[in-house]
């Protein structure tokens, strides 16, 4: 036996808890349902609160199993991971193919100062490896540790770094008040979709039948009588307070969500890469090595953007295919954009670059085609159902077919050197910028008709998608792509760090 081979380690105790309130959490819900169907019976609801009282018991026994027989291994190629209660797996994971590192915090592991870490891998869904639970600072140096020797680094920088992330200002950061205009922006009424959902399951509980339309006619019907006879300012008014109190009620979701999902925003630049930090209940804390950023993205909303706020996502090869981009600066003016999307390597939209727009016959065909469509389907209604009924298809067709024309106004893209610039949408803009030695792929891709009216489209690889320039001049799109491919081809990526 080798005595220098490192010794298996279990995770933290205290992560007992956390596991066994996790499985108590999926029992418990069909147990209090049964507890309520059965209220009008002392010995039912005696029967369920046995229930739950044995399968909390379980649930902890599961959860010291789990926990005995989850052992990891640091080695110096892999991480080794051995699980199972009764049927053992055992799974090694070399350290070139961990992308990335991440820890994450829900609630009572966060109250237990304890943190699960994820080892993203690239394959996605269950095939990713993780640790539940280790304390916070035992999963940060392990996320440092493999880290440092995925890339062949001395451990000895592991403790000079973290102390220089604690001690350097974020690169962008929200505050309370930050997070509250955010959340203004972020209007939703789907507390009243959850609350209706509730309503529609556990409906047995309440002492009424809440889709019972008739009864709430009747309920109505005496004060609607009544404010009838007030006027119709009155009634008038009811309607707006009604109306402001879904405003209300919207406003306030959306605050609250922004508040939970953003609290503690920090973004720090480090010299492994960006740290994003954020989160009430669930906190998150993920490192995005910068040679690994494909593109960045900036991107805003109709109201958002009278008021000058934007967003930036980093497309990294850090993530898996199944993951949204990395948001790095979820509300921020472009002056505070601009920073980070440099610190990363890319250089913002500037004056200088040669904007070009799709071909006017890709503008041309997709008028065509959309309105062409809606004079079809006026024609059947006029003819088949109703003459009156033709006219909507043609007012929205004429719409649709002007806003086709807009969109190829903002249809834009430009290159350089180093980079590919993409523009795109009127009410929603969004701008891509793209590294053209880190893209996947360079594909060249025409229908029937775009062979025909010499039109095409160029698909840009990229992690978890592609980057579309739609409607180019062939030879341009030919062009794009020889560019594309020569810098991808030319560039060592073993030197990319």
């Amino acid at each position: 036996m080798d005595s220098t081979a490192p010794t298996p380690q279990r995770t933290n105790p205290l992560g007992m808890i956390a596991l066994a309130a996790q499985g108590l959490g999926k029992s418990a819900l069909p147990l209090v349902a049964a507890m309520f169907g059965l209220r009008d019976e002392f010995s039912g609801i005696a029967l369920v609160l046995v229930a739950l009282a044995g399968v909390g018991g379980i649930m902890a026994v599961l959860a010291f199993l789990r926990w005995h027989r989850l052992t990891y291994v640091v080695g110096a190629e892999d991480i080794r991971v051995e699980s199972g209660i009764i049927s053992r797996a055992a799974r090694s994971v070399p350290y070139e193919r961990i992308q990335d590192v991440s820890l994450e915090q829900t609630l009572l592991p966060r109250l237990l100062g304890l943190v699960e870490v994820r080892f993203e891998t690239g394959a996605g869904g269950k095939d990713e490896l993780k640790l539940a639970y280790l304390t916070a600072e035992e999963g940060a140096r392990l996320r440092e540790v493999i880290r440092e020797r995925r890339e062949e680094e001395a451990v000895a920088g592991v403790a000079q770094e973290a102390g220089a992330e604690q001690d350097s200002p974020p690169i962008f950061a929200m505050g309370p008040g930050r997070l509250l205009r955010f959340g203004l922006f972020e209007f939703s009424l789907a507390a009243v979709a959850v609350m209706g959902g509730l309503a529609q399951q556990f409906d047995f509980i309440l002492p009424f039948d809440i889709w019972d339309w008739e009864h709430w006619m009747e309920l109505v019907a005496g004060p609607g009588d009544w404010i009838a006879h007030l006027g119709p300012w009155a009634q008038a008014l009811g309607i707006m307070l009604a109306l402001a109190s879904l405003a209300v009620l919207g406003f306030a979701t959306g605050i609250i969500r922004t508040f939970t999902r953003e609290w503690g925003f920090r973004l720090d630049r480090t010299p492994k890469g960006f740290r994003r930090q954020r989160g009430l209940f669930t906190r998150t804390d993920v490192v995005m090595p910068a040679h690994r950023v494909q593109a960045v993205q900036v991107g805003t909303r109709f109201l958002r953007r009278r008021f000058g706020w934007h967003s930036l996502k980093f497309v990294s090869l850090a993530q898996d295919a199944g993951k949204a981009s990395h948001v790095v600066a979820p509300f921020a003016k472009l002056a505070e954009i601009d920073p980070i999307i440099r610190a990363a390597g890319f250089e913002p939209e500037s004056d200088t670059l040669d904007w070009h727009r799709a071909a006017p016959e890709y503008r041309t065909d997709s008028m065509v085609l959309v309105g062409g469509f809606f004079v079809l389907l006026a024609l059947g209604l006029g003819i088949f159902v109703n003459p009156l009924l033709g006219f909507a298809p043609v007012a929205l067709g004429m719409a649709l077919v002007l806003g086709e024309q807009v969109s190829w106004q903002f249809l834009l893209h430009a290159t350089d050197a180093r980079q590919l610039y993409s523009r795109r949408g009127w009410l929603v803009p969004k701008s891509t910028i793209a590294s053209r030695v880190k893209l996947h792929s360079a594909e060249i891709s025409q229908g029937p008709l775009a062979q025909r009216r010499g039109y095409a489209t160029l698909l840009l690889g990229l992690a978890g998608g592609t980057l579309a320039l739609r409607g180019l001049p062939v030879e341009r799109a030919r062009a794009l792509r020889a560019a594309v491919v020569e810098s991808m081809t030319g560039t060592d990526f073993s030197e990319l760090r």
